[in-house]
């Protein structure tokens, strides 16, 4: 984006909310335990944002989809602050910024469930059945993902090969991402 401090420190807070928002969506969608004290404290950071949204758009299947509108247009306002601070306008470059921010978003939940999938590979070898709130959340969050590789390919033994599955499909989305980014750029 840019190579200015102020550009950077933009960037990094923005794309930490963006973060949190997605990790609430994906919470939701993984079904992880509200009482959790981190997915309270993900709840209470977004909560103010996403009510106007929340009363606005409709939840199909049960499924709410305002936290992506609202990483969607956090992306978009950060894309917007910064070519503004670069001297430049948006009018012009709006439907790059919203193809990239939709881009970003889904890039974002590729990353939180590649870090999500490390961490759930880890607590299995170190700490399986802890009791803390990181390490349960994690479980809770990956384990419908690892569900769906687990059909693809069963255990071999007790040798679960559900996660090498898991990040061959992460990256390969990653790699297609990207080259649309390059495409559009």
């Amino acid at each position: 984006m840019g190579q200015d401090p102020l550009s950077s420190i933009i960037q990094l807070f923005g794309q930490l909310y963006v973060f949190i928002i997605v990790l609430r969506f994906l919470l939701q969608i993984a079904k992880a335990d509200y009482y959790n004290p981190i997915c309270q404290a993900v709840v209470k950071i977004t909560a103010v944002p996403l009510a106007p949204l929340q009363r606005i758009l409709p939840r199909p299947a049960n499924i709410d989809l305002s936290p992506l509108l609202l990483a969607f247009l956090v992306n978009v306002a950060l894309w917007a602050l910064i070519l503004l601070l670069k001297g430049q306008g948006i009018g012009a470059n709006l439907p790059a910024v919203m193809v990239i921010s939709g881009i970003s978003v889904l890039s974002t939940i590729l990353d939180i469930y590649f870090y999500a999938v490390i961490g759930a590979v880890i607590i299995s070898w170190v700490a399986p059945g802890s009791y803390h709130p990181g390490p349960q959340l994690i479980v809770q969050l990956t384990e419908p993902v690892f569900g769906l590789a687990r059909r693809v390919i069963p255990s071999l033994g007790g040798l679960d090969l559900s996660p090498i599955l898991i990040f061959f499909v992460i990256q390969i989305a990653r790699s297609q991402l990207g080259s649309l980014t390059h495409y559009l750029l």
